[in-house]
C-alpha cells in the first residue's frame, strides 16, 4: 500500500545542538488510525511537526505520496492544506477573538468564497459539538472547548491527514469519549489520523497501527495487536502492556478463555467472560 506520508531516516538537531530525532522512520498508510506512543522527551511532538512541515529534517527525507517533499513556499502551503496539526496546548493555536473568526482563518487563506467558508465553519463546529458557538469570545471558553475549536479550525481545511498532539490531555472522561467518536467518524470518511498519546489502553483499543518512540526514533511499528504484544519494545518506549491484553493472557493461561482472539478493551474482555461457557474454568 502506498503511504501518504513517510519519514525516511530523519534526524533533527535544534539550534542549541540537542537532537530531536535520530534516524527516525515512519510510514503512514492512508485512511488508517495511527497512535504514536512514547515517554516524555521521546520526540513525538518533533515528529508531528516534521510531518506538517513546521520543522525541516537536518538529515533524511520527508516523502508525500512517495515523492520527496518540496520545501518551497508553494510546497509548504499545499502540505499544510492536506495535513492538519492540532497542538497539545490550544493557546498555541488560537489567535482570533471570536470562535468563527478563528475557524474561518484557514479556509479564507485558501481563497474560498464567503458562502463556502461559512459552510465549512458550520460543519466543523458541528463536528466537534460546538454548534451555536460562532460568536463566542475565545477567552471565555473552557480548556476543553478551546481544544475543540482548534480541531474545528483544522477540520475546516478538510485535510487528508489529521495530526493531533496529546489530544486527550486536559479533557474529562465525557469529552474524551466525544473526541474518540469524532476521530472514528473522520477515519470512516477516509481521513488518515495520527495522534500521540501516553494512554496505551486507548491506543490498543482505537488504533489500526501503533508506533513506539524512544530517544528520538520510532523503534516499532505495526498492527496494534502485534505491537501491543512486543513487551521489549513497549518497555523501551516507557509503556506497559494494555490492561485488556495482560488480563486476557492471564485468563487464557488458566484456561478461562481461549488464547485467540484477544479482546481490544476491558469492555470486550468482560463481554467475553459473560458469554463464555465455564466448563474449563480453573479460577
Amino acid at each position: 500500500m502506498n503511504c501518504v506520508l513517510e519519514l525516511d531516516a530523519v534526524g533533527h538537531v535544534f539550534a542549541d545542538g540537542s537532537a530531536g530525532l535520530r534516524d527516525c522512520s515512519l510510514a503512514l498508510e492512508p485512511g488508517l488510525r495511527h497512535a504514536l506512543l512514547g515517554a516524555n522527551g521521546a520526540g513525538k511532538t518533533t515528529l508531528l511537526q516534521h510531518l506538517n512541515g513546521l520543522l525541516q529534517p537536518s538529515t533524511g527525507t520527508l516523502r508525500c505520496d512517495g515523492a520527496p517533499f518540496d520545501y518551497s513556499r508553494r510546497g509548504l502551503a499545499e502540505l499544510r492544506r492536506r495535513v492538519g496539526l492540532v497542538f497539545q496546548n490550544p493557546e498555541r493555536q488560537l489567535f482570533s477573538a471570536q470562535v468563527d473568526e478563528d475557524v474561518s482563518f484557514g479556509p479564507l487563506n485558501l481563497g474560498l468564497d464567503t458562502a463556502t467558508v461559512r459552510a465549512r465553519v458550520a460543519a466543523a463546529l458541528a463536528a466537534v459539538g460546538l454548534q451555536g458557538f460562532d460568536a463566542r469570545a475565545v477567552h471565555h471558553l473552557s480548556f476543553g472547548q478551546k481544544k475543540r475549536v482548534c480541531i474545528a479550525g483544522v477540520l475546516a481545511m478538510e485535510p487528508d491527514v489529521l495530526l493531533l498532539d496529546e489530544p486527550m490531555a486536559g479533557l474529562d472522561a465525557p469529552m474524551q469519549h466525544e473526541l474518540a467518536l469524532l476521530l472514528e467518524r473522520l477515519a470512516a470518511r477516509g481521513v488518515t489520523v495520527l495522534l500521540s498519546t501516553h494512554d496505551v489502553d486507548f491506543a490498543y483499543r482505537w488504533a489500526d497501527r501503533i508506533h513506539l518512540m524512544a530517544a528520538g526514533s520510532v523503534i516499532a511499528s505495526g498492527p496494534a495487536q502485534q505491537v501491543a504484544r512486543n513487551d521489549k519494545a513497549l518497555r523501551a518506549a516507557g509503556q506497559h502492556a494494555p490492561a485488556a491484553l495482560a488480563l486476557h493472557s492471564l485468563l487464557a493461561a488458566r484456561g478461562v478463555l481461549a488464547h485467540e482472539p484477544a479482546p481490544r478493551s476491558i469492555d470486550a474482555l468482560l463481554e467475553a467472560l459473560r458469554t463464555h461457557q465455564p466448563q474449563e474454568a480453573t479460577l
